[in-house]
C-alpha cells in the first residue's frame, strides 16, 4: 500500500492523468525530496538563503550597468544546492512566494547601498506572476529600502507567459506603471517568441546562452542573434546576451550591435559579505573580475565595477 501511494504521488508530480508503477529507488527519492521540503521550510523561517550578484556590462562603454540577483542555498549538510533543484520543489510545496518575497527585499537592501547608476534584476516565477501579492511585495521592498523603482527590473521566462496571457499582460502593465522594468528572459527557447514581443511590453530581451555559445560556428544561431538585435532596435528594447564565456563570443556580440552582456568572462556570481571588512565572498569555484576602475587582463579589456558603492 505504501508503494502504491508513492506511485500515486509520483503520477501527480509528473502531471496527473497517467498510470505510474512503483519503481525501485522511488521511496528513497521521495524521502530525499521530503527532506528538502522540510529543510526549505526551515530555511524560509531562519533566513538560510543568500543572494549572489552577477554583473551586466555595457558592450559600448565597457562599464557595469547593474547586477542580476541569483538565489543560493548553502544547506548545512548537503552544501550548495542549485536553484534548479530546490526552486521547482519550492513551487510544488507552496513556498516559492515566501522565497520570492525574501529575494525582493534582500535585493533592494543591497541595491540601496550601490552607486545610483546601477540596477538590480530579480527573477520572477510563473507562480509569482499569478499572485496578487507580487505587486505588494515589490512595492514594499522598494519603499522600505528607499530605492528608485526604475532601478529595479524583474525577469520572466517565456514559459511564464503562456498560462493566462491576458491576466499576465495586465499584471506586467501594473508593474511597469510603478516604474519597474520588465525583462524577457531566455528569449528564443520558449513558444511563440515573436508573438510575446507583440503582445507584451518589455524593456529588455535576454538572448538565451545557447545562441551565444554557437553563433561563431553555426550560421543559423548567428542569424537568430542578428535578427533579435535588429528587432530590439526596432522596438526600442535593450538586447542582452547571456552566457558569454569567450572573447570570440564577446567580439561577435559587439560587432552585431548587442547592447549589454553577462557571463563568466565578464564576472561570475558572487555573494556580498554583510560586514564592512570586504565587498563580497566567492562561491565555490567562482571569481570576480576587476576592482573599482581596474581592468583585468583576463577580462577581455572590460571593466567590471564592484558591488560596493
Amino acid at each position: 500500500m505504501k508503494r502504491a501511494d508513492m506511485a500515486l504521488y509520483e503520477a501527480k508530480r509528473l502531471g496527473r492523468r497517467r498510470a505510474q508503477a512503483y519503481l525501485p529507488g522511488l521511496a528513497e527519492r521521495l524521502a530525499e525530496r521530503q527532506g528538502i521540503v522540510d529543510d526549505l521550510h526551515e530555511a524560509v523561517q531562519t533566513g538560510g538563503f543568500a543572494l549572489a550578484f552577477q554583473p551586466v556590462v555595457d558592450l559600448l562603454t565597457g562599464g557595469t550597468t547593474g547586477y542580476e540577483a541569483l538565489i543560493r542555498w548553502n544547506h548545512p549538510v548537503r552544501g550548495w544546492i542549485p536553484p534548479g533543484v530546490f526552486i521547482p520543489i519550492a513551487e510544488q510545496c507552496g513556498l516559492v512566494e515566501d522565497i520570492g518575497r525574501w529575494v525582493m527585499m534582500e535585493a533592494c537592501r543591497h541595491l540601496a547601498g550601490w552607486s545610483p547608476h546601477l540596477n538590480v534584476a530579480i527573477n520572477i516565477s510563473a507562480a509569482q506572476l499569478k499572485s496578487e501579492g507580487l505587486l505588494h511585495s515589490l512595492t514594499q521592498a522598494i519603499l522600505i529600502h528607499g530605492v528608485a523603482p526604475e532601478r529595479v527590473e524583474i525577469e520572466i521566462t517565456e514559459t511564464a507567459l503562456i498560462d493566462d496571457a491576458g491576466r499576465t499582460a495586465v499584471m506586467l502593465d501594473r508593474i511597469r506603471k510603478l516604474g519597474i522594468k520588465v525583462s524577457l528572459d531566455d528569449f528564443g527557447t520558449g513558444q511563440s517568441s515573436l508573438a510575446h514581443l507583440r503582445d507584451f511590453r518589455f524593456d529588455r530581451i535576454k538572448i538565451d546562452r545557447s545562441f551565444v555559445a554557437e553563433a561563431a560556428n553555426d550560421p543559423r544561431c548567428m542569424a537568430v542573434l542578428r535578427a533579435t538585435v535588429a528587432i530590439g532596435k526596432e522596438l526600442g528594447v535593450l538586447t542582452h546576451a547571456e552566457g558569454v564565456e569567450t572573447r570570440e563570443q564577446l567580439d561577435v556580440l559587439h560587432d552585431i550591435g548587442c547592447d549589454v552582456a553577462q557571463g563568466y568572462l565578464l564576472g561570475r556570481p558572487v555573494v556580498p559579505f554583510t560586514d564592512a571588512t570586504a565587498d563580497f565572498a566567492e562561491l565555490p569555484g567562482d571569481t570576480i573580475i576587476g576592482a573599482p576602475g581596474d581592468t583585468d587582463p583576463q577580462s577581455s579589456g572590460v571593466t567590471v565595477t564592484r558591488l560596493a558603492a
